[in-house]
């Protein structure tokens, strides 16, 4: 473990020790992990990225369940993790706290918000690390820092004692630098100590999705395809869909979405049914957000960095305009998704659109990789169902991964395959 860097993941180190089980033995014994600082921790103040919250707010009297319930089962906390401001941003640069370094690409973003949780696994400084994952929160570091990431199904992790951003959206993620840990953090925070491995039905590959993806995609498909194969013997149905036509299709109310923005401006090819679910997602979390804090920052009036700012303003900005509307896209997606892919159907769809921007790229700039990232983040994030981002090494020296997306509650079904097919060298490099 480095001891002499690191890598500016952590906001505040500490150790928290294991907490002696009750009645089993504990199942994490021996591994170490970093704790987002927007979870509770008794005795001290969740600072949630931003140092006026931290000024106005009073320590915790009470850790958060999803902490506690590591603690009980024999891991070690080794510190607070660095996070983008209010979890508003997916870059992983705090104007305040510094941006921690991404290990894998250092004139690369880190991605965020759980920024610092991701580099500390990837820098090998712990052995897994918890975040939160709104719009793509633990996805999208966990991408761009070369690890695995899993966004669990909405509400099957307690969110008690984490300082909400949405919490139509919001979810207790973790990283893990193998799946191995990463299905032995699940069975703990998923309550669920016997996780076995179930054959998927059907491979769906999402090929429109993949054109928004700058990395050809035979090189994110073909290998997992073919580990599939060998893992089942060629009995899985693997499958091409175009998931923007099913789900414009399939979902009527994001009709009243598809004219909030304009398609034509995109230099890139863009799918207006996912830009419209994002959009809709988008506008239901600046609503949830202003809710949740919008009287806070009206009182305290902080002091936001650049583009965190503006983001903020939007949000306490918003009216209750078509917050009906997004709730019923919510309901309408999680049906169309359930059909398609059934109680063991697997889809893959690319975590983001490429490898990850450069540290303080231009704002303009990066809007078309926002769009198109959103776009992938929004399906699991809007129907609530689980996704585990799997990194595939390196593609011209930059991290890169695919993700695997299944129905509501099949968390477990999920992490058992992905840790199936890791055993037979998934991991692969792409050069």
């Amino acid at each position: 473990m480095a001891t002499d860097n690191d890598f500016g993941a952590f906001i505040e180190k500490l150790t928290i020790s294991p907490i002696p089980p009750s009645s089993f033995p504990p199942s994490l014994l021996g591994l170490t992990f970093a704790i987002k600082d927007i979870f509770d921790v008794e005795g001290r103040v969740t600072g949630f990225g931003n140092p006026d919250w931290l000024r106005t707010h009073t320590a915790a009297t009470s850790t958060a369940p999803a902490v506690s319930s590591l603690l009980e089962a024999g891991a070690t906390a080794l510190g607070i993790t660095i996070m983008d401001e209010m979890a508003y941003s997916i870059n992983g640069e705090n104007a305040h706290y510094g941006t921690p370094r991404n290990p894998i690409a250092f004139d690369r973003v880190p991605g965020g918000s759980s920024s610092g949780s991701a580099v500390a696994v990837a820098a090998r400084l712990v052995d897994f690390s918890i975040g939160t994952d709104t719009g793509g929160s633990v996805r999208v570091p966990a991408s761009y820092c070369g690890i695995f990431g899993f966004r669990p199904s909405h509400n099957a992790v307690s969110t008690a004692g984490v300082t909400p951003m949405a919490q139509s959206f919001d979810t207790v993620g973790w990283f893990a630098r193998d799946t191995a840990t990463l299905k032995r953090v699940g069975s703990v925070l998923l309550e669920k100590p016997h996780l076995n491995c179930i054959k998927p039905d059907q491979l769906i590959i999402a090929d429109d999705c993949f054109k928004l993806c700058s990395v050809p995609r035979d090189m994110l498909v073909q290998p997992l395809v073919g580990s599939v194969e060998k893992l089942f013997g060629g009995n899985t149905v693997v499958k091409k869909v175009n998931l923007g036509e099913y789900i414009e299709e399939n979902v009527p109310s994001l009709k009243h979405f598809m004219t909030s923005h304009d398609v034509t401006t995109q230099q890139e090819f863009s799918i207006p049914s996912l830009m419209a679910l994002s959009s809709s997602m988008r506008l239901l979390q600046r609503y949830e957000f202003k809710i949740n804090h919008g009287e806070w920052v009206s009182s305290v009036k902080p002091e936001f960095g650049p583009g965190i700012s503006a983001r903020i303003e939007e949000a306490i900005n918003t009216s209750d305009e078509k917050i009906d509307l997004c709730r019923s896209v919510k309901s309408e997606l999680k049906a169309a998704l359930s059909t398609l892919l059934g109680e063991k159907g697997v889809l893959v769809i690319p975590t983001v659109p490429g490898p990850p921007p450069h540290l303080k790229a231009d704002v303009a700039a990066l809007e078309s990789f926002r769009s198109r990232a959103f776009s992938l983040l929004s399906i699991a994030g809007v129907s609530g169902f689980c996704q585990v981002s799997i990194p595939l090494g390196l593609h011209e020296n930059l991290p890169v991964s695919v993700s695997l997306v299944a129905t509501y509650g099949s968390d477990g079904f999920l992490l058992s395959l992905v840790d199936s097919l890791a055993e037979l060298n998934l991991l692969y490099m792409i050069d």
